[in-house]
């Protein structure tokens, strides 16, 4: 089910003679006195809006300020104009405090046109008239108005059978005005959000697609002929070749399924070799988490379709990584399945014989995403990678200690490094966290060589104890990372800055983003 789609282009004609049906400028707030309320002084209207404020004889911020706005970040307010502009209606959307001798951070001016696209839905053409830097940061800057667009105006198709007269239609057309629209680096810029925010809503629709219509083979089969079609090498594993090969843990944790599991690889090859780096991103698959013998409470369980948000964002950066065409081979590993409770579901004291080889106790079938993981980064080792990254939403233990926003981030350490960067660069936070000595320890099984949880089923440190799990499968000429979104993968709130309700997409730029960073920087 595919989702309405924004398309995005470049003007540099005059904001005010626009011929369109709305057009967004920024407001910046300024410290006032705690109590005063907002006042026409305590606004700063943003750069890009000049001739707005001019067309309005300088009037705008009174006007703004007897409407309630205060510019705080998000914030969105709508002015119809009465023919003082071309475009019938101004939006203003809140960027916070003015920063000091600089634009506003890209993740603001990210969050600005999500918002303002958002709320402009059923204006079938709008503008951008944010403020951008005209300095080396300029590409950066407008890259984030572009995403936060294309984002902020995605809406799953869903499965409603009647008409929803209050429901509007997502912008159509955003046109972001620049200094020079022929710029070719402007213009470069551009092709790549819609390439990189194209996978993302991909993602999207993927997490929020009913898990009764997703099942791994239908989940398989979806990502399968999206990568083909972008000209990707496409293989996918069934139940009958990932027994021929040893994939012990995927089998356990799907064959209480009717569904059976799947291993999908997609591959990258440019053109050339490229600089002779290998990458692999390796996905959590899991279509539908019941928790399976070790069931979960059924409060909030619905929300389990989502668990498969690591391999749609690795399914999905794949289709981004072939039509952006970096200088490095790169390999997505998906492994799927169905974590269902019935007769033949694996159980709490099973003995699993992994890809590796290794044997794993299982003591908590919950405990199902590091199963399949570990075939696949297996796999991805003996294929021969250089750099592993791996996402899921692997652990509530993450939400705990980090929230809904922020991933947590384990593995090599200089890798880790890597991905709090490129997660800083594309407003997808991830933080670093340890991997004990003493975590491994308390894993220790009596009859294998690891138990899939702490023996004792200590929960403290849960999120560290899935990454202790993990390291197990990643041979040592490997640098590795390992994101767990459990938070981030999924927004069960309302609707805030590009973020819509349902799947975030995260960490599809932030994946796209280390690719490149490997192509670049080896």
């Amino acid at each position: 089910m595919t989702s309405p789609r924004t398309t995005l282009s470049l003007v540099d004609t005059d904001p005010a003679e626009l011929a369109v049906d709305a057009i967004v400028i920024g407001v910046h707030s300024q410290t006032t006195e705690a109590g005063t309320g907002a006042s026409a002084d305590a606004l700063l209207l943003a750069s890009g809006a000049e001739s707005i404020a001019a067309a309005f004889d300088g009037k705008l911020t009174e006007t703004l300020a007897l409407l309630g706005a205060t510019g705080g970040p998000g914030e969105v307010i709508k002015l119809a104009t009465l023919g003082t502009v071309t475009a019938p209606l101004v939006t203003v959307v809140g960027l916070g405090p003015e920063p000091s001798g600089a634009a506003p951070a890209p993740e603001a001016l990210r969050r600005a046109a999500g918002a303002a696209v958002r709320a402009l839905a059923g204006a079938p053409r709008v503008a951008l008239a944010l403020p951008l830097p005209d300095d080396a940061d300029a590409p950066a800057a407008l890259r984030a108005v572009a995403e936060g667009a294309l984002l902020g105006g995605y809406r799953f198709a869903g499965y409603k059978t009647k008409p929803q007269p209050a429901r509007r239609e997502p912008v159509a057309e955003v046109l972001v005005a620049v200094p020079d629209a022929a710029d070719a680096t402007a213009q470069a810029e551009i092709a790549r959000a819609q390439a990189v925010a194209g996978a993302v809503r991909t993602s999207r629709d993927w997490v929020n697609t009913a898990p009764n219509e997703l099942r791994p083979p239908v989940f398989a089969d979806a990502v399968a002929t999206a990568a083909r079609e972008a000209g990707l090498e496409v293989e996918v594993l069934d139940e009958a070749a990932l027994a021929a090969g040893g994939y012990g843990g995927i089998l356990a944790v799907g064959q209480g399924s009717e569904a059976p599991p799947r291993l999908v690889k997609l591959t990258y090859t440019p053109a050339g070799g490229g600089n002779g780096k290998r990458v692999a991103l390796v996905g959590k698959g899991i279509t539908f988490d019941t928790g399976g013998i070790s069931i979960k409470p059924a409060q909030g369980m619905w929300e389990m379709k989502s668990d498969m948000a690591g391999a749609a964002a690795v399914g999905a950066a794949m289709l981004a990584v072939a039509a952006l065409k970096p200088a490095v081979t790169v390999t997505g590993y998906l492994p799927m399945a169905e974590n269902m409770p019935s007769g033949t579901s694996y159980r709490p004291g099973d003995v699993i014989s992994m890809f590796n080889g290794k044997k794993v106790e299982v003591l908590n079938t919950d405990a199902e995403g590091r199963m399949i993981l570990a075939d696949a980064m297996a796999r991805a080792c003996a294929d021969g990678a250089d750099y592993l990254f791996e996402t899921s939403t692997l652990t509530g233990g993450q939400v705990i200690a980090l929230g809904k926003r922020i991933a947590g981030v384990m593995g090599t350490e200089e890798l880790c490094e890597r991905v709090r960067v490129a997660g800083d660069a594309t407003g997808e936070p991830a933080w670093p966290m340890p991997l004990p000595d003493d975590v491994r320890k308390g894993m220790e099984s009596d009859v294998a060589d690891i138990s899939q949880v702490n023996a004792g089923m200590d929960r403290a440190g849960h999120m560290l104890q899935g990454g202790v799990f993990l390291r197990e499968f990643v041979t040592d000429d490997v640098a590795w990372a390992h994101i767990d979104i459990a938070g981030p993968g999924y927004h069960s709130g309302e609707a805030t800055g590009y973020w819509t309700k349902g799947g975030t997409g995260v960490p599809v730029r932030t994946l796209v983003h280390l690719v490149e960073d490997v192509a670049t920087n080896g």
